[in-house]
C-alpha cells in the first residue's frame, strides 16, 4: 500500500512534522541505536506503552529482526492504574493487558512510546513494571521528544526532538492504530 502523499491533518491549524517516509527513517535509526547499545538482543525486551507505543514497539522489533536475524521479546505494559492524574479524568482510563517477559531479572526493558512530554507516562510505566519484577536495566525510546519535563526522565532513543510551546499538541498517527496514513503533526490552539 502506498502512503497518502497528502495525509489529512488532525486539526485545522496542524502542521505536518513527519510523514510516512520520515517516520520510517526515524524508526530505522532507533532500531540501529538499540542494536548498537544492546549486543545481546536475547536479553532485550521492547515494551510498548498503549496505544501507539505498542505499534511502535512492534515495528522496532520487526526492524531489529530484519537487521540482525534476532527477534527480541515484544510486549506491552498497562499504565492506566499507575498514572498520577486519575483524578483529572471524568471517565476512568481503559485498562490494557500487560505482556512482559516471564523472567525480567537479566533483561533490558526498552519502554517505547510515541511522545515524551512531562515524563509522567514513563514514570507510570516504570511503576507498573516494578510490580512484576526488577529488570536489569530500563531504557526509553520515543518517536517525538517535545520537552516540558516535569520529572527527571530522558529518552535514550529519540526519533525527533521537537521543542514546542506548552499549549501546542503533537498528534502521532499510525495506520495500524488510527486507520489513516502514518504522520506526526503539531497543532496550536
Amino acid at each position: 500500500m502506498n502512503p497518502d502523499p497528502n495525509p489529512t491533518p488532525p486539526a485545522p491549524n496542524a502542521t505536518l512534522i513527519l510523514d510516512h517516509a520520515a517516520i520510517d527513517r526515524c524508526l530505522k535509526r532507533i532500531a540501529h541505536e538499540i542494536i548498537e547499545r544492546n549486543p545481546d538482543l536475547s536479553k532485550a525486551a521492547l515494551i510498548g506503552i498503549p496505544s501507539r507505543g505498542v505499534e511502535m514497539a512492534r515495528r522496532l522489533t520487526a526492524l531489529i529482526t530484519e537487521f540482525t536475524g534476532a527477534a527480541p521479546f515484544s510486549g506491552m505494559v498497562d499504565v492506566a492504574m499507575h498514572r498520577d492524574d486519575l483524578h483529572r479524568h471524568r471517565i476512568p482510563p481503559r485498562v490494557e493487558r500487560t505482556e512482559l517477559p516471564h523472567e525480567m531479572r537479566d533483561k533490558t526493558i526498552i519502554l517505547v512510546d510515541d511522545v515524551l512530554f512531562s515524563g509522567r507516562t514513563c514514570r507510570a510505566a516504570m511503576d507498573s513494571i516494578s510490580s512484576f519484577g526488577r529488570p536489569a536495566r530500563i531504557q526509553y525510546a520515543v518517536l517525538v521528544d517535545r520537552g516540558h519535563r516535569e520529572l527527571p526522565i530522558r529518552a535514550d532513543y529519540v526519533g525527533k526532538n521537537m521543542p514546542t510551546a506548552f499549549d501546542e499538541r503533537i498528534h502521532v498517527r499510525f495506520e495500524a492504530v488510527d486507520h489513516i496514513p502514518d504522520s506526526v503533526w503539531m497543532s496550536r490552539p
